[in-house]
């Protein structure tokens, strides 16, 4: 198998640690300068495409949302050549229009993390600035809400997604503060990962099912594990449908992020490090 015949990779969230439906199955167990990936990645045939799958928390949910190795998992994905990412995740709602078992494929990010995950390929001796004012490809979540849809599931086009911290769900305090800055759905993972995306030249799109209505909401429970693991476990066939309708669409898609390091490395050629420029260089290479 070429690296060139995957057509996009799949980052599994909460729920999703298989991708049943793929036949002549690989496993790939690949170390990079930054860790080892979350668990092995899977590829194989959805179709007439081939599909490559990787579970964000590990099989098992291993790895807390601070603690999933960000920076591994998309480096990994660049060494099989994909560039597309289709990343499934659950999320709290924060408006009424945006129900349990929904689906929200957003067009803005906003980061409310800590500083404590690694956020960027670019440290150690080598400083990269990626624009990410649009951070999420056009293209691709375009072609995911109409795989959405074409499968039956009503998906939202557009909305803010902010990420905290966790693993603790938020208080209503805080909650209430997220609805006040315009955001619209709240997760755990999309940040740094959808970043790092960028920074690898890879473009991002994002499946989040909506559980609940995190604990905004005076007249509905507030969110529990429970209740995000059944709803998606009632989604997961509607979650296949749709990555099936979209796998024969991705080659045509524009690669967006292409490019997008080629003015971003800010460190002086000649002060990088050989070490820093071998650990960035499936990245970025061309540009150093």
């Amino acid at each position: 198998m070429s690296n060139n015949d995957i057509a996009f990779a799949v980052i599994g969230g909460s729920g999703l640690y298989a991708m049943p439906g793929l036949s002549d199955v690989s496993e790939h167990r690949i170390a990079t300068p930054f860790g080892d990936p979350s668990d092995v990645i899977v590829v194989g045939a959805l179709g007439d495409s081939r599909v490559a799958f990787l579970p964000r928390h590990g099989r098992g949910h291993r790895y807390n949302p601070g603690e999933v190795p960000s920076r591994a998992n998309i480096y990994a994905l660049k060494t099989l050549g994909v560039r597309h990412i289709v990343s499934v995740s659950a999320c709290g709602s924060l408006r009424e229009e945006l129900r349990p078992r929904d689906i929200v494929v957003p067009d803005q990010l906003f980061d409310y993390t800590k500083g404590r995950r690694p956020a960027s390929f670019f440290d150690g001796g080598i400083v990269g600035h990626v624009g990410v004012a649009d951070p999420l490809s056009h293209s691709l979540s375009a072609a995911l809400v109409k795989a959405v849809r074409d499968a039956g599931g009503t998906a939202h086009d557009g909305g803010v997604f902010i990420t905290i911290e966790g693993p603790r769900f938020s208080t209503k305090a805080e909650s209430r503060a997220y609805r006040a800055w315009g955001c619209d759905i709240i997760g755990m993972t999309a940040c740094p990962e959808a970043f790092l995306a960028r920074e690898a030249e890879i473009d991002f799109a994002i499946m989040a099912h909506v559980t609940d209505y995190d604990v905004w909401h005076e007249s509905e429970e507030a969110v529990t594990v429970a209740m995000v693991i059944d709803r998606l476990n009632a989604n997961l066939t509607l979650a296949q449908r749709a990555i099936a309708n979209l796998a024969p669409v991705v080659a045509g898609l524009p690669h967006e992020s292409a490019g997008a390091m080629g003015s971003a490395i800010m460190t002086a050629r000649d002060r990088i490090t050989p070490e820093a420029r071998e650990r960035v260089k499936l990245l970025v290479g061309q540009y150093l």
